[in-house]
């Protein structure tokens, strides 16, 4: 199994050295390479030119060859007609360079060691002269051979120093990079479910570290008003619930404490009645809440005529409008189809009309619009000319258990769950909704949803 070590930090300085030590190995032997090659061509350039001048004269002045070879510039040297030699260099030796002849072909210059070590860069020529002539030159590649093995030993010696030189430096460069890292780790260790106000430090928003701390940041802020609509969710589901189980037992004691004939049971089971009523539709309500955000609801789609659902939920309104001597005025514009549950989408418009009806004065005038907007969209709207909603209460008003007025939203029966519903049915059918109000003037609410 690969051996990976914990630490980011040993993991990066694992990374930067075989990343390093990869451009050092090649950075060294290409400079290696290159110095080889520079010398080699220098050498080649000096046979070439100690060549020209053997081949000169040979041409020129033939009889001026041996003194060419006792006394010229070139050092090593052997012109050959046939077995006989015509004229070499003192320093040709017979043993060494001798056997060069056979094992060196004709061409350009080439390497040559002998058979005691010592290095010659050798090239052989056959010139057609009056008579046809071999000249071989050499150069002595002792020196080139020394100066390579000093650069290699340099190399050799030098990357792996530099390498570690360079590995300790980004050891304690990592460190010092992920020092925003550790500091980020243990503010975060510190945030707790009792201190989720609290933030990550952000030294500088436009690099890597910073936008993570912002995202995090942003992922705490949104976990703090989580849990803080929870608590405030779970706070007020107690109380909800609270109310009509005090309800029922205070009731049923009262009942038992009193000697009752039949009317008067009758009368302690209807009010017992009622408070389960109450219960059971505070408890549906959750349900139906807590499916929706677990995105268990069914939602099957199909295209419905928004004229013909508003038509319906009136009907079904209607009713207690009529009690308090309210009229529901509906205007509607034909052919406006959506892609929508029409059951949750009844279910959403029922609950802000029940809205309107309780928050409404006694023989008020409640307004039901359907239209089309500038924008292309479906809108079902309702205007009520209730008091109107505080701009400081709007932003709340759709939240669950919310109530700009809890006195008297709870006297009319509410729980303040009906507009979170409403809205909660409405973006599971893909549109949104919205509310106008003025305080004083009433509140428009509007259903929007995209035309099919």
């Amino acid at each position: 199994m690969m051996l990976r070590p914990r630490s980011i930090r040993l993991r990066l300085t694992v990374w930067y050295a075989a990343a390093l030590a990869a451009i050092v190995i090649a950075f060294a032997l290409g400079v290696y390479l290159f110095v080889r090659a520079s010398l080699l061509r220098e050498m080649d350039a000096q046979l070439e030119r100690d060549l020209a001048t053997v081949t000169r004269v040979l041409r020129e002045e033939p009889f001026e060859i041996n003194e060419l070879a006792q006394h010229g510039s070139v050092e090593f040297f052997q012109v050959s007609q046939g077995n006989v030699v015509v004229a070499e260099t003192p320093g040709w030796s017979r043993e060494v360079l001798e056997k060069a002849l056979a094992e060196v072909p004709e061409g350009p210059a080439r390497s040559w060691r002998s058979h005691a070590g010592q290095p010659f860069r050798i090239r052989n020529a056959v010139l057609q002269l009056p008579g046809q002539s071999r000249v071989v030159v050499a150069e002595n590649e002792q020196t080139l051979s020394t100066s390579l093995e000093s650069i290699a030993v340099i190399l050799l010696v030098g990357s792996p120093l530099a390498v570690l030189v360079a590995v300790l430096g980004g050891y304690l460069l990592a460190g010092r990079v992920l020092i925003p890292i550790e500091t980020m780790t243990a503010r975060a260790g510190a945030i707790t479910a009792e201190r989720l106000s609290e933030r990550l430090p952000v030294e500088n928003s436009d690099d890597e570290f910073g936008r993570l701390a912002l995202m995090l940041n942003g992922t705490f802020a949104r976990l703090e008003d989580s849990f803080e609509r929870l608590r405030r969710f779970s706070a007020d589901a107690s109380h909800e619930l609270r109310t009509p189980l005090t309800a029922l037992r205070s009731v049923g004691e009262v009942g038992l404490q009193r000697e009752l004939d039949a009317a008067g049971c009758r009368e302690v089971i209807a009010s017992m009645l009622e408070e389960s009523d109450r219960l059971t539709r505070l408890v549906d309500s959750l349900l139906t809440l807590s499916r929706g955000d677990a995105r268990a609801l069914s939602v099957v789609r199909e295209r419905v005529e928004l004229a013909q659902v508003a038509v319906d939920v009136v009907e079904i309104i209607g009713v207690l409008a009529e009690e308090k001597g309210q009229t529901i005025e509906l205007r509607t514009e034909k052919g406006l189809y959506a892609m929508v549950n029409p059951e949750m989408l009844r279910q959403a418009l029922i609950n802000v009309l029940d809205n309107a009806v309780k928050y409404s004065p006694p023989r008020g005038r409640i307004e039901v619009r359907v239209r089309r907007t500038e924008r292309g969209e479906a809108a079902l709207e309702v205007q009520d000319q209730g008091p109107g909603i505080a701009r400081e209460h709007r932003e709340l008003i759709f939240d669950r258990f919310y109530r700009a007025d809890p006195g008297r939203s709870r006297e009319m029966g509410g729980a303040g769950l009906g507009l979170a519903i409403s809205r909660q049915a409405v973006e599971l059918n893909g549109g949104r909704i919205e509310l106008e109000s003025e305080e004083g003037r009433g509140c428009r609410f509007s259903i929007l949803l995209p035309i099919t």
